[in-house]
């Protein structure tokens, strides 16, 4: 299967509850300039080491500078930008402690919501579980992998599973970790066959969701967030092994 990336627009199942907003309701500037930077960060458009220029941005997104400002800002809190005062503002590296304490954090919070889910399932939570599966072998379906959409489609899933407990301070936790892993993550999915490995991983935890077993459904993410941590570990040797030959 080839592979592609692609610039998509995130569904609206992913969109951030605690996102600042306008007062149509519509994403604010700033939002915007975010999930655009967040975007081309996590794709590695905009790789490690690079400067992030203001006036650059604002003319790509079209706003004016504050909201890159603002957006700048919050990347700098989760880690993916460094600021230095007086030279500007650069993508961070990836940095591997980072990334495993990340993966640490995903497996503890994940493995305890989808126990939680799983107890009383919502049906409408099933059919949109379903239908997030069926839109994931639909694109794998594609003669050629559009890689952006199928890790739309992975983000959305974990997201649903997310959002069912009505945590608002977890599901925070949970995505300051993924901000982290979003890079590392994405290398590591066009990795040999590992799309279809994902693939048969999610359907085996919707699968055990439908079921109302909490250890089986427990396991099924238990063994898939393991499967993302080896293919990630991999890309962090690689890391690794070039921060050691760097003077």
């Amino acid at each position: 299967m080839d592979i592609v990336t692609a610039h998509l627009d995130l569904p609206d199942s992913m969109t951030d509850p605690l996102a600042p907003e306008d007062a149509s309701g519509e994403p604010s500037k700033s939002q915007r300039v975010y999930d655009y930077l967040r975007r081309r960060i996590r794709e590695l458009k905009i790789p490690p080491g690079s400067p992030l220029r203001k006036n650059e941005i604002a003319l790509e997104c079209g706003v004016s500078r504050a909201p890159v400002s603002e957006a700048i800002a919050r990347l700098a809190s989760e880690g993916l930008v460094d600021v230095f005062p007086q030279n500007g503002s650069f993508v961070s590296p990836i940095r591997p402690e980072d990334i495993r304490e990340c993966m640490f954090i995903r497996m503890a919070l994940e493995v305890e919501a989808v126990k939680r889910v799983t107890q009383e399932p919502s049906e409408g939570l099933l059919q949109r579980l379903e239908q997030n599966i069926q839109a994931q072998a639909d694109a794998l379906n594609e003669k050629v992998l559009d890689l952006a959409r199928y890790d739309d489609l992975d983000e959305a899933l974990h997201a649903e599973i997310m959002a069912a407990i009505d945590s608002p301070r977890s599901r925070h936790l949970l995505e300051s970790a993924r901000v982290l892993l979003d890079r590392p993550r994405f290398q590591a999915l066009p990795e040999h066959h590992r799309p279809e490995e994902s693939f048969a991983e999610h359907r085996r935890i919707v699968d055990a969701i439908s079921t109302g077993d909490p250890e089986l459904a427990a396991s099924a993410m238990r063994v898939h967030l393991t499967n993302v941590s080896r293919a990630i570990e991999k890309k962090l040797a690689q890391v690794e092994e070039e921060n050691d030959q760097q003077p």
